[in-house]
């Protein structure tokens, strides 16, 4: 892999992900400062940034993304992605109310859970390895729990408070995107 790769796959990967501009023409400039060094002692780029550039990436964005906004990402995605399933519930059994189960309980709060710890650990917010381990992490859990204590309803959820639970993540992809538009150079 070239050098010219490398900085083109990790420039992508940081503006993905909602790296600044600036913070992603510093971040590229030290790693251009880098491979240019390794290339002198006759190294080849896998030797700077690994076999995984993509990973070598995620985890630079990850150092310099603050906690703070990987967590406010996480408080929108986590309730838009509840809303969703809740919305799709409400679709396939065409109702205006749906169950909520000890057994569907315990399947989000662990998908929740799950999701929040890998994304944040990967850095992303994306419908990514993270949810499909959520997923089957959440599926026996969710056997279990209606098995040790029934599946009785606990209480329903109406089609209103489903839509509710998708509007703030609505509102933070929105803020999203306008930041990133005013980051690209040329627009105001």
């Amino acid at each position: 892999m070239t050098t010219d790769r490398v900085l083109a796959i990790c420039r992508s990967n940081w503006e993905y992900r909602g790296v600044d501009d600036a913070s992603v023409k510093d971040m590229l400039a030290e790693l251009s400062a880098h491979l240019e060094e390794a290339a002198a002692a006759g190294r080849a780029p896998r030797d700077v940034v690994g076999d995984d550039v993509k990973a070598f990436a995620a985890a630079w964005a990850r150092a310099r993304t603050p906690l703070r906004r990987r967590l406010l990402g996480m408080a929108m995605v986590v309730p838009a992605a509840m809303g969703g399933i809740l919305l799709m519930s409400h679709l396939i059994g065409w109702t205006g109310a749906v169950p909520v189960s000890p057994g569907r309980l315990a399947f989000w709060l662990t998908v929740g859970t799950v999701t929040v710890a890998v994304e944040l650990r990967r850095g992303t917010l994306g419908l990514g390895k993270g949810w499909l381990l959520a997923a089957g992490a959440g599926l026996p859990v969710s056997l279990l729990t209606d098995w040790l204590a029934g599946d009785e309803p606990l209480f329903h959820v109406a089609l209103w408070t489903s839509v509710l639970l998708t509007l703030p993540s609505a509102a933070y992809a929105v803020a999203r995107r306008a930041r990133t538009r005013m980051d690209q150079p040329g627009t105001k």
